[in-house]
């Protein structure tokens, strides 16, 4: 990710760089300013419903808007320019705290400013990417909740070998651009062989990149899909679910969304109890605590949805004790 031209940073910022530490001195009883930096956009159907939750989860410790709680939200829309704009938009509005949804937001934020708190979620490694000294004693301006370890990539292909045990050649959607994109994709080469599947990588960036490599993979009988996470795939949700469709193709996905929509399985960690986990760090935050002192917290909750329906479409029998295993089946 590019690092913006200081002379970028002072003009849009001005003096804001010194404005938290004031704002944080202020009295108990004050009102209190809450950016957040939203990876997808506004009319994205996963993006109200997150943003929704780590409200209800602050008004449960007593932060209410429009009386001692003012917010201030932007939506990256997965576009790397325009999250680098409203990050230094969001400082430059001296609050008392950021929430940053995933990756994508949080370099960005960090290149604006090293004193201003940020609470992110839904980062897999934030120690690797810098963001932390230590899980255990983050030691800067950031801190939050990691979804998986990368290790979780590998247990994405095991399953798709076991619902589509055919499946030879793996086309593997993911975002070159972040550190996670490559993570991940390390991890499933990692096990790659000892499964007998062959990986062919599939960028994100855009819709024309996802549509050309799913037509470059030329998927048939012995082929699947594993999607990873990013904000990228879930921006492009709807496409990917679409053309896998098209392609008939048994896939693996990060987030039970893609499954709700029509995908055939997914595993990873409740996404939005993430969110409402963070309205707990930011109430810390805002009564005193530094999160340099917070450290960054696990899931603890993974979800394995599978849709039997789409199972059906593709010809796959599911096997009964992976489907015991299930947390939830769309019938």
């Amino acid at each position: 990710m590019p690092v913006m031209k200081r002379r970028e940073v002072i003009a849009l910022l001005g003096g804001a760089a010194a404005w938290p530490l004031v704002v944080r001195a202020q009295q108990p009883n004050s009102v209190r300013r809450v950016g957040v930096l939203m990876s997808v956009a506004a009319d994205h159907p996963d993006g109200q419903p997150r943003l929704t939750v780590f409200k209800q989860g602050l008004q449960q410790f007593g932060w209410i808007e429009r009386r001692n709680l003012e917010m201030d939200v932007r939506w990256g829309a997965g576009e790397p320019d325009r999250i680098r704009k409203h990050a230094v938009e969001l400082v430059a509005l001296a609050p008392n705290v950021i929430l940053a949804t995933g990756s994508a937001t949080v370099g960005p934020l960090l290149q604006v400013t090293r004193t201003v708190p940020v609470v992110f979620v839904y980062v897999p490694d934030p120690v690797g990417a810098g963001y932390v000294s230590s899980l255990v004693r983050p030691g800067g301006n950031a801190t939050g909740f990691t979804p998986f370890e990368y290790g979780t990539a590998a247990k994405w292909l095991e399953l798709l070998k076991q619902i589509a045990p055919a499946s030879k050649r793996v086309a593997v959607i993911r975002d070159p651009a972040i550190a996670t994109g490559l993570s991940q994709f390390g991890a499933m080469q990692a096990v790659a062989a000892s499964l007998g599947v062959v990986l062919s990588p599939i960028g994100v960036r855009d819709a024309d990149e996802i549509e050309r490599g799913m037509s470059a993979f030329a998927p048939g009988p012995d082929t699947g899909l594993i999607v990873t996470g990013s904000a990228l795939a879930s921006v492009h949700r709807d496409l990917i679910i679409k053309l896998v469709a098209r392609h008939k193709l048994p896939a693996v996905y990060f987030e039970r969304h893609f499954v709700d929509a029509g995908g055939l399985v997914s595993y990873g960690p409740n996404i939005l109890e993430q969110y409402h986990q963070a309205a707990t760090y930011v109430d810390r935050i805002l009564k005193g605590e530094s999160p340099a002192d917070l450290p960054v917290q696990a899931a603890t909750k993974y979800e394995l949805v599978i849709n039997l329906k789409t199972a059906k479409a593709l010809g796959l029998e599911v096997p009964p004790a992976l489907l015991a295993r299930a947390d939830e089946v769309i019938e």
